[in-house]
C-alpha cells in the first residue's frame, strides 16, 4: 500500500488532509511537528512526505535540505501560506519536489500526491503475480485463475505486501505496520481477521499459509 506522511501543526487541516488521502486508498501517517515525523521517517518507508513549512520547531525545508544531504530520496511536497517567488524557489532548491500555497484545494493536493507516490521509485512492478493469483496495483484489481475478486482496502494492502514478499515469512507486526495507521494495536486480532477474510475469497488451494509463532507466508505449501 502506498505510505504517506502529512506533517500540519493546524490539526483541522491535518485530519482534512488525512481524511481525504486515506478514502483514495493511500495510507497516511499523521504528525504535527519535525521531530515526531523524523521518528516516523527514520523506522518507516514512505513514498511521499507532506510538510507544512513553517512548524512548531521549525521550517520544514532546513530538516529537509539536510535530509537530502544524507541521501535521503522521499518525494517532498511542501504548503506553505509565504506565496514569494524567492519562497518558491528555495522550496525547490532545498530538497522539495513540489510546492503548494496555502488555501489550496485538498482535491489538487491529493492529485500531487499521487503524481509524487508514483514517481517515487519504489521498484515495485506494476503487477504482482504467484501462480495463478495476479494483482494489478495501478488498476486495483485481483484476479484468481482469472476470475476478478472484490476485495476491502484493508484486504487489498495486506495481499499485496504478502504478494511483494512471496515465499517470505512475514512478521503480523510487518503488516500493521505496513497496512494500518500507527495507532493501532500490535497485539489486537485485526490481522488474523482480514488474513480470514482473505483465505475464503481466494478460495482453494490455499495460498496464505500461518507461519506458527511468527505471522504468514504467501506461497505453495
Amino acid at each position: 500500500m502506498t505510505r504517506v506522511m502529512v506533517v500540519e501543526d493546524d490539526e483541522n487541516l491535518r485530519v482534512a488532509v488525512t481524511v481525504q488521502l486515506s478514502a483514495e486508498g493511500l495510507r497516511v501517517d499523521a504528525a504535527h511537528d519535525i521531530a515526531t515525523a523524523d521518528l516516523a521517517l527514520r523506522a518507516g518507508d514512505y513514498d511521499c512526505v507532506v510538510f507544512d513549512r513553517m512548524l512548531p520547531d521549525g521550517d520544514a525545508i532546513s530538516y529537509v535540505h539536510a535530509r537530502r544531504r544524507q541521501g535521503w530520496s522521499v518525494p517532498v511536497l511542501f504548503l506553505t501560506a509565504r506565496d514569494a517567488l524567492a519562497d518558491r524557489v528555495a522550496g525547490f532548491e532545498h530538497g522539495g519536489d513540489d510546492y503548494l500555497v496555502k488555501p489550496f484545494s485538498v482535491a489538487e493536493l491529493t492529485a500531487r500526491v499521487a503524481n509524487l507516490c508514483r514517481r517515487s521509485g519504489t521498484g515495485r512492478p506494476a503487477v504482482l503475480r504467484h501462480d495463478d493469483l495476479e494483482m494489478d496495483c495501478a488498476r486495483r484489481e485481483v484476479r484468481r485463475d482469472g476470475v476478478l475478486l472484490t476485495l476491502s482496502d484493508k484486504e487489498f494492502a495486506v495481499l499485496e505486501y504478502l504478494l511483494a514478499n512471496a515465499e517470505n515469512a512475514v512478521e503480523r507486526g510487518q503488516l500493521i505496520e505496513h497496512c494500518w495507521d500507527t495507532g493501532t494495536d500490535p497485539m489486537s486480532n485485526v490481522v488474523d481477521v482480514v488474513v480470514k477474510r482473505l483465505r475464503r475469497k481466494l478460495r482453494e488451494p490455499e495460498l496464505i499459509h500461518t507461519v506458527r509463532g511468527h505471522g504468514y507466508r504467501l506461497g505453495s505449501a
